[in-house]
């Protein structure tokens, strides 16, 4: 069996910072990931990544931007933490090897983004994630980091109080295998596949959230999905925040400008709640064109403009929907984005459980609140994926080696195996499709008690076919039907604590609406939705907003 003082699962830009903070700091370090590190979700970040590092701008700026757009459900204190990094981690990354985009005097440039007082947001073109994933993947090279690529989670494991290691499935051999480690990392990303249109990559199945809460970590205000406003009408394929940071118009079927109905002020550069409510609203109410959508308009940015600053944004319209952004607007729609919540973490990633941290959009810390801003989910990554590595390497000093014993391997795989032996039952991708039916249906932009509770007796009917779900492909090589099974199960966990966390909180705040109960409720609803694990369903417990300085008050742009 491997054994690692230090062992992160999952090779985003969280894992990979947390990888190389832990080794930094003397640890031996394992780094676990379901696909090679450079295919990771993280790449797929189109937009930018924030900092206050201009002139006319101010961290205390950031900091305040960040708390409104929480609609102050975010922990004061972590976001003054949080913003005050910001500077000098994208400094780090630049000297990494990102190659960010130049302004004409050769400073790093930089576009507004959505929610946001001043522009801060700096770039690599349309491309920024992936900018900065090969360069921190480039320079993990320089440490001596144990990889284990294509290999999937199974179950953690704890013993004797706090985490032991993990139980993975080797698709190479087709192998359950334990892999020690005296502290344990999680930075599986989202779990966005818990709907059917979302710009979230197929392996975003909130792996580690799942097994976490499975295992009593506490997950935190899981009911806050955000769904972002302009994404490719067919394919859901992402159309970054930045188009209209460039200065994208987005237009209704009778050509109007809509945004300033609802957000006078910024328009189109409101935050993502806003205006993915405002597409759904113009389309609801008969405004939007047939067949359910809006325009993104970019034509009269010139030629060199859209394709020297948005050149995914061409390839992507012009490959997926057959419109070229130099000519023609392109049809938009909000889809399913990022997951405010996640597993409940310190500013350190520590979990509630011993030797178990977390870092990334598995993890909660929380800074995103109700609502998350454009462009702070990358510095998120890299600021606290660094912190968790820090806390894992600090804490793996302190206690002996983490073991995996024979019977906990044959017990984490028990389950697995009896799916591969079944000859009937449900397959995971059909049920897959099923919940996430029912998760569009009933817990989208717009939610109201009546979908809640309908989609929550329709997920727990779903159980009886999780409980058949059989593995039809019997390959011992690279058996994919495995991973589908492991993930259609994680995601059936989690859509559960989504749907309750919602139904439970009766108001409206950041990308939770609700339209029986519209307005915020600061009397009754200023706190953090706790899930805890149990058999017949979620168990919802309450905890305080951190605050430093702002009161809450009407989020208006």
């Amino acid at each position: 069996m491997q054994r690692h003082e230090v062992l992160v699962i999952g090779a985003g830009l969280a894992g990979q910072r947390a990888a190389l903070a832990a080794a930094q700091a003397g640890r031996n370090v394992g780094l676990v990931s379901k696909l090679h590190p450079l295919r990771s979700h993280s790449g797929a970040a189109q937009g930018g990544i924030n900092a206050a590092v201009g002139a006319e701008d101010s961290v205390e700026t950031h900091i305040y931007d960040t708390v409104k757009g929480s609609d102050y459900l975010g922990d004061q204190d972590a976001i003054e933490f949080f913003c005050t990094e910001a500077g000098s981690t994208v400094v780090e990354m630049e000297h990494f090897g990102t190659i960010f985009s130049r302004a004409p005097d050769g400073s790093l440039a930089r576009r507004p983004f959505g929610g946001a007082g001043f522009p801060r947001t700096i770039y690599a073109a349309d491309r920024t994630g992936l900018a900065l994933l090969q360069a921190i993947y480039e320079h993990l090279g320089t440490e001596e980091i144990q990889t284990y690529e294509e290999w999937d989670l199974v179950e953690l494991v704890f013993r004797d109080g706090r985490a032991q290691g993990v139980v993975v499935y080797n698709r190479r051999t087709g192998e359950f295998e334990g892999i020690g480690a005296r502290a344990v990392v999680l930075a599986t990303g989202p779990a966005g596949r818990v709907y059917s249109r979302t710009t979230n990559s197929h392996s975003s199945t909130g792996d580690g959230i799942a097994l976490a809460y499975r295992a009593g970590a506490q997950l935190k205000d899981m009911e806050f999905v955000q769904f972002h406003p302009t994404a490719l009408l067919e394919s859901g394929i992402l159309i970054t925040e930045g188009a209209r940071g460039e200065g994208g118009i987005l237009k209704n079927a009778s050509g109007e400008r809509f945004m300033v109905r609802y957000a006078p002020h910024v328009q189109d550069l409101a935050s993502r709640d806003v205006v993915s409510r405002a597409i759904v609203t113009e389309i609801n109410e008969g405004r939007g064109f047939p067949g359910g959508y809006v325009h993104l308009e970019l034509m009269h940015l010139g030629k060199e403009k859209i394709e020297s600053r948005l050149q995914e944004i061409c390839d992507f319209a012009r490959n997926f929907a057959g419109v070229d952004p130099v000519t023609e607007p392109i049809p938009v729609l909000p889809a399913q984005h990022y997951m405010m919540g996640g597993i409940g973490t310190t500013m350190r990633g520590e979990t509630n459980l011993a030797g178990l941290y977390a870092a990334g959009e598995a993890a909660c810390v929380s800074i995103h609140g109700a609502n998350r801003l454009g462009g702070n989910s990358l510095l998120e990554t890299l600021v606290f994926g660094k912190q968790a590595g820090i806390a894992a390497a600090a804490y793996s000093a302190t206690v002996t080696d983490g073991t995996v014993l024979p019977e906990e391997i044959e017990h984490a795989a028990a389950p697995v195996r009896a799916m591969m032996a079944r000859t009937e039952g449900a397959e995971p991708l059909p049920l897959r499709a099923e919940m996430q039916a029912v998760m569009e249906r009933r817990a989208g932009i717009y939610r109201n008690d009546a979908d809640l509770r309908a989609g929550i007796q329709e997920l727990f009917a779903l159980r009886a076919k999780r409980a058949t779900l059989r593995i039809v492909d019997r390959s011992t090589v690279f058996n994919l039907n495995v991973t589908d099974a492991l993930e259609t199960r994680n995601l059936l966990d989690l859509a559960e604590v989504i749907l309750a966390g919602a139904l439970a909180r009766t108001e409206s705040r950041g990308a939770h609406a609700r339209t029986d109960f519209p307005t915020r409720d600061d009397a009754h609803w200023m706190k953090h939705t706790i899930a805890g694990y149990n058999p017949l369903g979620p168990q919802l417990s309450y905890a305080p907003v951190a605050y430093t300085r702002w009161d809450p008050k009407e989020r208006v742009y």
